[in-house]
């Protein structure tokens, strides 16, 4: 058995400890917006808050999550993660949609360290988020439209 907080809920979980966190998340909490894409941690589908950190759900073992906060797209509810969601709808962003609930945990975790950030900051920060309609234009749009509706 295995706990850990999700959005703010503490979940006990029978699973092997090697379960990765996405199948956890997907399978046995119901939590279906983080996406399974590589399975290696390379495309960002999978993108979940840890302490407030980006990271690869796909990639993590259940067992290495400990005490860590996990926020996935279905917990994103402060300001900063509203302003991303209406700058997203009002740049109609999203094409297929399959990409977005990990671009948007990434963007989350950049605008709540750096509230102005810069292209390359956008860049740098969602570089391991690939998009296969390859929407990264409208993506930073979003995202700068977010930070400006911030200040």
């Amino acid at each position: 058995m295995v706990q850990i907080s999700v959005n703010g809920k503490m979940i006990a979980l029978d699973v092997a400890p090697d379960t990765p966190l996405l199948w956890c998340l997907r399978d046995h909490v119901g939590l279906t917006g983080s996406k399974y894409g590589c399975g290696i941690g390379l495309c960002g589908a999978c993108s979940v808050l840890m302490d407030g950190v980006s990271v690869r759900s796909c990639s993590i073992p259940v067992s290495a999550v400990g005490r860590a906060k996990i926020t996935t797209v279905e917990g994103l509810d402060d300001k900063v993660a509203k302003s991303l969601q209406a700058a997203w709808q009002k740049l109609d962003v999203s094409q297929c949609g399959y990409c977005q609930s990990g671009q948007l945990v990434s963007a989350t975790a950049l605008l709540r360290k750096k509230r102005n950030p810069s292209d390359a900051d956008i860049d740098a920060a969602l570089s391991g988020n690939l998009c296969r309609c390859a929407t990264y234009v409208r993506i930073r749009a979003a995202v700068k439209e977010a930070a400006k509706a911030l200040l």
